[in-house]
């Protein structure tokens, strides 16, 4: 299975042992190998909520440094972050939102499809 890397990944030489660790590492965060996947801001251990605001109840905690998938994206509570303030809200794995004022995109508006 091909794992496709991100801009912040280093090349690995193909050994089993690299896929191994990766595929192991995806499937431990919910992920499919290959996905693409955002930092969240540095520094920062970020509160994912069921639902898209602070009112919703927190169903993890995310540590330091780490990278998120971002399956759909919806609006909801405007939160300001490291990265401004916005009113989008990440899923990350099913009833898994986290602020996208938290989360590296490149972008001020939406980086995949709407949630439906």
């Amino acid at each position: 299975m091909a794992i496709e890397e991100t801009a912040d990944t280093a090349a690995t030489d193909g050994a089993n042992t690299a896929n191994d660790t990766a595929e192991a590492t995806a499937d431990a965060v919910g992920i499919a190998a290959g996905a693409i996947t955002y930092p969240v801001a540095p520094g920062y251990q970020v509160n994912v909520r069921s639902g898209p605001g602070t009112n919703y109840r927190v169903v993890k905690v995310l540590p330091y440094n780490s990278r998120v998938p971002i399956r759909c994206q919806r609006h909801g509570q405007k939160v300001s972050g490291p990265y401004g303030t916005s009113d989008i809200w990440d899923n990350i794995a099913p009833g898994q939102y986290v602020s996208d004022a938290y989360v590296k995109t490149g972008s001020d508006g939406f980086v995949t499809v709407p949630c439906g």
